[in-house]
């Protein structure tokens, strides 16, 4: 790998050597991924050992995928940054393929088709289009003069880009990621410094479309917003999942009834209890402390990530670290959001803790694109390459 990777340095003009840039790793930001991460294999084995598969698959499985997303972290990381600049666009026209390519391809699981599935291995492309429209994005606004960012002339591009793929996730139908998607890129155009006054706008148009796009829902759609304002109407049925969340909350109480303890994850009360409800596994077992310790280590991610954005010295860099940046906040607002009861369930997994493995390998790697946005700032500006 570290052939490959010097290889890649010399194709694209190296001018620092790679043990320096190994030395600006971001070693706290990367130690806060592993605590995450940890935790997230800890709860994972508590959960595990109700479940059929038993303990060992599950949880070395996991650990498998957050070690390919380490090696994706520092393999991202470590390339050039002018060469996440010039894929940007094939990196998007890729990830928009791959998306198309479930329409025809895709395998079917819970009444969607949202996965394309190679010999043994499957995965979500659309955790692959969340980190490629963040670089797109970036290489839009970075490209884009200054004075020219607040005209709406510069507005059609950038629509384009989150319009795409946003359809064909509504197509697969995966409402929740489209809804993601679309505020990911409605975050990075704010943080681009498109004109307040268009966000007002598009705010108003959306909100007096609502009954259009209400005649276009899907039955289990409608029925997941009639539950989320009403889960008592069914608590047997479509209420039984944040029911027993809720449950599995209050009974946590402070301090948790103790690891492995909880009494809605071992007698198999939780449902998806491995993957978008493993934070109340969590919240029953660790208690109230428990659960805003992690909250805390995903505030810690987000500040560092901000702090690099901050300190880059292109557009580029500002744009893609903070993008990211909203990416994760939305990954861990939404889930948390959802086993609460604050918002309806979408099937959002708890970044680095549920158990899968697109969200765990995609998000990783755009850590490691963070991370080279300080790597590049950290060495000194003479050594570092200029972004053209």
């Amino acid at each position: 790998m570290i052939g490959m990777i010097g290889i890649l340095f010399r194709a694209f003009g190296r001018k620092v050597a790679l043990r320096d840039k190994l030395l600006a790793t971001h070693f706290p930001l990367l130690l806060v991924l592993l605590l995450i991460g940890g935790v997230g294999v800890l709860v994972l084995h508590s959960t595990a050992s109700t479940a059929a598969v038993g303990v060992e698959s599950r949880v070395w499985a996991q650990v498998a995928r957050l070690s390919v997303g380490m090696a994706l972290l520092l393999l991202a990381m470590l390339l050039d940054v002018r060469l996440w600049l010039r894929i940007a666009y094939p990196f998007y026209g890729l990830a928009l393929l791959l998306l198309l390519l479930v329409e025809f391809a895709g395998s079917q699981s819970m009444g969607a088709q949202r996965w394309l599935r190679f010999a043994s291995v499957s995965f979500q492309p659309a955790e692959m289009m969340k980190i490629a429209l963040v670089l797109a994005l970036a290489r839009y606004y970075h490209l884009l003069p200054v004075e020219r960012i607040k005209r709406f002339s510069a507005m059609p591009m950038p629509l384009l880009l989150i319009a795409m793929p946003t359809l064909l996730l509504l197509r697969q139908p995966d409402l929740g990621t489209a809804v993601l998607l679309l505020l990911l890129g409605i975050g990075v155009l704010f943080l681009a410094g498109v004109r307040y006054r268009y966000f007002f706008t598009a705010g108003i148009l959306g909100l007096c479309s609502l009954p259009l796009i209400w005649q276009f829902l899907h039955a289990y759609q409608i029925k997941r917003i009639m539950t989320f304002l009403w889960p008592e109407q069914d608590p047997m049925g479509a209420g039984w999942h944040i029911l027993q969340s809720k449950i599995a909350l209050g009974s946590g109480g402070v301090f948790g009834r103790g690891y492995m303890s909880g009494s809605q994850n071992t007698l198999n009360f939780l449902p998806e209890k491995e993957t978008d409800f493993i934070f109340t596994v969590l919240a029953e077992e660790l208690g109230l402390m428990g659960s805003l310790t992690l909250m805390l280590m995903y505030l810690v991610a987000l500040l560092f990530v901000f702090l690099v954005a901050l300190r880059s010295g292109s557009h580029f860099g500002r744009i893609l670290a903070m993008g990211l940046g909203v990416n994760f906040f939305l990954h861990a607002f939404a889930n948390i959001a959802m086993v609460t009861g604050l918002i309806p369930v979408v099937g959002m997994p708890l970044p680095l803790v549920s158990y899968g493995g697109s969200a765990v390998v995609a998000l990783l790697f755009g850590f490691g694109l963070v991370m080279n946005v300080h790597v590049h700032q950290t060495i000194a500006p003479a050594a570092a390459p200029a972004l053209r």
